[in-house]
């Protein structure tokens, strides 16, 4: 019992690790897209959970919202348009598994590489880095707001101008003439 209660955060982050890369492999080799979608919902959901336990409850919410909510009821209705009948006679791989094959061995090799070496140290991220602003104890909401908006206050303003831009070039490509 207290094996448990020593590792069961790690234990849990494991499980919760491999549950979100079973479930996105499942993602692109099921058949069935309604299958598919709903095991790219348990990825998301897997990865919310990875956050609560690193104690990033914003970024679990967030996660939860924008991809468990927003982004799935896109790709079901995408998924909805689809016809479905037309898409099981086509199939599902052609003659560029060789290549896919050559590039997923290529990239693994290269994410072993890079994880040999990088040097990991977990005195480097600790959770109260994400709970302190200027040495005052705040919430995880503040401190990921003071870091964005005074560090990352460039690279935030780029990002929502990309996607003012992203949305005026939905809006025009809708429109009907």
């Amino acid at each position: 019992m207290d094996f448990l209660l020593v590792n069961g955060p790690g234990l849990l982050f494991y499980l919760f690790a491999a549950l979100a890369v079973l479930a996105a492999i499942l993602v692109v080799s099921l058949r069935n897209p309604m299958y598919s979608a709903f095991a790219l919902l348990t990825s998301f959901l897997a990865v919310a959970a990875l956050f609560f336990l690193r104690h990033a409850e914003f970024l679990a919410v967030v996660q939860i919202f924008v991809y468990g909510g927003g982004i799935m009821v896109l790709f079901l209705f995408v998924i909805m348009l689809v016809n479905l009948h037309r898409l099981q006679e086509m199939r599902i791989y052609g003659m560029q598994w060789p290549a896919a094959l050559l590039l997923a061995v290529m990239m693994i090799g290269l994410v072993s590489w890079v994880v040999a070496q990088v040097q990991f140290s977990p005195a480097n991220i600790s959770p109260e880095a994400l709970v302190s602003v200027e040495g005052e104890a705040v919430g995880n909401v503040q401190a990921v707001a003071w870091q964005l908006y005074q560090k990352y206050l460039l690279p935030f303003e780029i990002a929502s101008l990309f996607l003012l831009v992203a949305m005026i070039g939905a809006v025009v490509l809708a429109r009907k003439e």
